[in-house]
């Protein structure tokens, strides 16, 4: 049997605002009720982002914490919470890293690009990620090009990254003229591959669903959302996140491939 497809949605990012969408949830509220209708149609893993009180990007552990107890109330167990860590041009890796350690997630997202500065050194990598396999933190690990995945695969041969279940995320497009993903953005990351890590892909703009599509056929997972796309396949605004979920779930049908619960992934990542 084909392995389970994961369907993360990611319903905000560190940047789209109502103004750019109704739907787009900014409030605790919002993200709780965004990811009920969510898991309801197919999506296993939520990927959330926090807002402060004027609506910008945020890594605030309280405001994570409240967020948090709110979207688990509404889904139970019945999806994996994951924060990011992303810096939004606001934080440095040293408050990226501090966030993490404090709340200490049940999952969490890094570009490895954003800490591997030289004021972090492959010691504080090394640190890092040691302290995220030993808290058994479900830990995916973002790659914008080749050259990202080359790094990541030193720093694993080499040791300085420990052996744990980490989830590789391939990001197709980011520095793309106008942010459009192509199909064909996958082909570097698949030839640089180890096969060690499953993988996953997000995508930008209207072709997100082809690329989505193109990585769940090659075996890795997919991850959709307002964060980086608005549009259904056939060119017409979502009228919500849980829309491109529902495409995303048909991609996996039309396979054969199951669609993975959020137990499904826990049990994939640290056996629980």
């Amino acid at each position: 049997m084909a392995s389970p497809l994961i369907i993360t949605v990611a319903p905000n990012g560190a940047y789209k605002q109502a103004s750019d969408h109704a739907a787009v949830p900014i409030t605790a509220a919002q993200l709780a009720q965004t990811a009920v209708q969510c898991r309801d149609a197919g999506a296993a893993m939520l990927h959330l982002h926090i807002r402060d009180n004027d609506g910008r990007h945020s890594l605030d552990v309280q405001g994570y914490r409240d967020a948090l107890a709110q979207v688990r109330a509404a889904v139970g167990q019945g999806m994996v919470l994951q924060v990011t860590s992303e810096a939004a041009r606001i934080y440095a890796p040293q408050a990226q890293m501090a966030m993490v350690r404090e709340l200490r997630p049940e999952a969490v997202s890094v570009g490895l690009r954003e800490l591997d500065q030289a004021d972090i050194g492959e010691h504080g990598l090394a640190d890092f990620f040691g302290l995220l396999a030993r808290e058994r933190t479900m830990t995916q690990v973002i790659l914008y090009d080749d050259k990202d995945l080359q790094r990541w695969n030193d720093l694993r041969t080499r040791g300085v990254i420990a052996d744990a279940p980490w989830f590789l995320l391939f990001v197709l497009g980011r520095y793309s003229a106008g942010q459009q993903s192509d199909t064909r953005d996958l082909l570097p990351f698949l030839q640089g591959h180890t096969g060690a890590e499953p993988w996953a892909v997000c995508a930008f703009g209207a072709t997100e669903h082809q690329c989505v599509s193109a990585a769940a056929s090659l075996g890795g997972h997919v991850r959709v959302g307002f964060e980086n796309n608005l549009l259904l396949k056939d060119g017409r605004t979502a009228p919500d996140n849980a829309a491109l979920v529902r495409q995303a779930v048909e991609v996996a049908q039309c396979l054969g491939r199951p669609v993975a619960k959020a137990d499904d992934i826990r049990a994939l990542f640290h056996g629980a």
